[in-house]
């Protein structure tokens, strides 16, 4: 090959080579200034926010509008999952890396009180002239307050009431829902006689804790006793709900079984194997998905019937905390209230199905029109917490396992509540410690 077309081609290819070099050089310059530029004009205070879920997924949408209001404020949303929530908080707050908010179950706000982790707001909602405390419904923001503070704002509300089967009941001749324990046995004996001893009034999965915790605040005896101190499960009242319940499973009127024995707790219903179920507001968007079409008008939803007429149900949910390691309370305070405005509740239940805790939202089309979120909505107004102390998860599930022996006949009542007021007393030794001790429990 003529040695000239070489040196062309050697010469054409470093020339590209060159000028490649000069694009990459010029294209490195502007980011770095582009990064230059944003770092000197993005001053803004930074909000940590952790959020749990699909709810901490769906949020992420809900956040631009606030920023745009708050032009100072920029939130650094992380999304952790519900399962590894608790111990990532104990965690960070042992290494003091708390973020500036985030929702936590209502369960825990009792615990990270008593850990002195949280800020209490009640300052903060003297001082905004349109947070309308009157506009929740009690039992729900009774949730956040723990020795006379406010340590937490409610975000959504999860209660559980009956799903039942409308066509069912009619059928065994029960033409409006029950109202009180009479009404409710009466029923549930009406609907066995009509769908034989293969089928069941109710199911109560006994891999569950809450079916025998939502009959026991229906007594107006408190599940523990002496500020916490110890359990009060031999009180005529929980002796009273317990016996309701074991009924329900001597008559046969519930099945023994966990809903992990079923094929799913959507279908057995669908197919008539309980005309009865206590769930939440999750399961009316599942109900609707799960059953077919010809089965959408044969279910509804009711309050719970207490001993002597509408009873009482769980105030479950998330509600907001700030931290007290927080450097950045003011704008932390500021992202709680734009998230608990009516108009923002109402878009993220259009977002989630989850409920409002909060009475105004639910005049919005989407939730006064829904006839399954009715007795929610009534339901709520008679929600109450469960007990303030940072042991009540642990205390709540032997309640699951002492109910699974009553089930099976394997414990009486008495046996069953005498046992329950000893573990919960095992759970609760060193609050009683620390309550009669306070000056050595709070010393270094």
């Amino acid at each position: 090959m003529d040695p000239s077309v070489r040196w062309d081609d050697g010469k054409s290819v470093r020339l590209r080579t060159t000028m490649a070099l000069r694009t990459l050089l010029v294209i490195a310059a502007l980011l770095a200034l582009c990064v230059a530029c944003s770092r000197k004009t993005d001053d803004r205070e930074v909000v940590t926010f952790w959020a749990m879920g699909y709810e901490g997924e769906v949020v992420a949408q809900l956040i631009p509008e606030f920023e745009r209001q708050n032009p100072g404020i920029r939130v650094d949303l992380q999304q952790l999952p519900w399962l590894s929530a608790h111990e990532k908080l104990l965690t960070a707050f042992a290494g003091e890396s708390l973020p500036d908010v985030s929702p936590i179950g209502n369960t825990w706000i009792p615990e990270f009180a008593a850990l002195d982790a949280l800020e209490p707001l009640d300052d903060e909602i003297a001082a905004t002239p349109d947070f309308d405390v009157p506009d929740y419904f009690p039992g729900v923001w009774d949730s956040g307050l723990v020795d006379g503070k406010i340590y937490a704002v409610p975000w959504y509300v999860e209660t559980r009431l009956p799903f039942y089967r409308t066509d069912l009941l009619a059928k065994a001749g029960i033409a409006t829902p029950p109202r009180s324990w009479e009404e409710w046995r009466k029923a549930m004996q009406a609907v066995k006689r009509e769908v034989g001893p293969e089928r069941y009034a109710i199911l109560l999965p006994l891999n569950e804790f809450e079916p025998l915790l939502s009959l026991a605040i229906q007594e107006p005896d408190p599940l523990l006793r002496d500020g916490g101190r110890y359990g009060n499960f031999r009180s005529a009242g929980f002796k009273h709900a317990l016996g309701f319940y074991k009924e329900l499973f001597d008559q046969k009127l519930a099945p023994v079984v966990t809903n992990n024995q079923i094929s799913n707790v959507w279908d057995e219903f669908g197919k008539g194997f309980y005309s009865y179920y206590i769930s939440g507001p999750w399961n009316i968007a599942k109900f609707k998905e799960r059953l077919p079409a010809a089965q959408q008008d044969d279910w509804m939803t009711m309050p719970l019937p207490g001993p002597n007429g509408p009873g009482a149900s769980l105030a479950n949910g998330t509600s907001f905390v700030v931290f007290r390691q927080s450097r950045h309370k003011a704008a932390a305070w500021k992202l709680i209230h734009y998230l608990s405005l009516p108009q923002t509740q109402a878009r993220f239940h259009e977002l989630t199905g989850d409920l409002p805790p909060r009475r105004s939202p639910w005049q919005t089309p989407a939730l006064a029109n829904d006839p399954h979120a009715k007795a929610f909505r009534e339901q709520l107004e008679r929600a109450v917490p469960t007990p303030k102390v940072p042991e009540w998860e642990r205390i709540a599930q032997e309640m699951r396992i002492i109910g699974e022996e009553v089930a099976n006949g394997r414990m009486t009542i008495d046996q069953a509540a005498e046992e329950m007021d000893r573990r919960a007393d095992r759970f609760l030794e060193k609050r009683r410690w620390m309550l009669d001790h306070p000056a050595k429990a709070g010393a270094p």
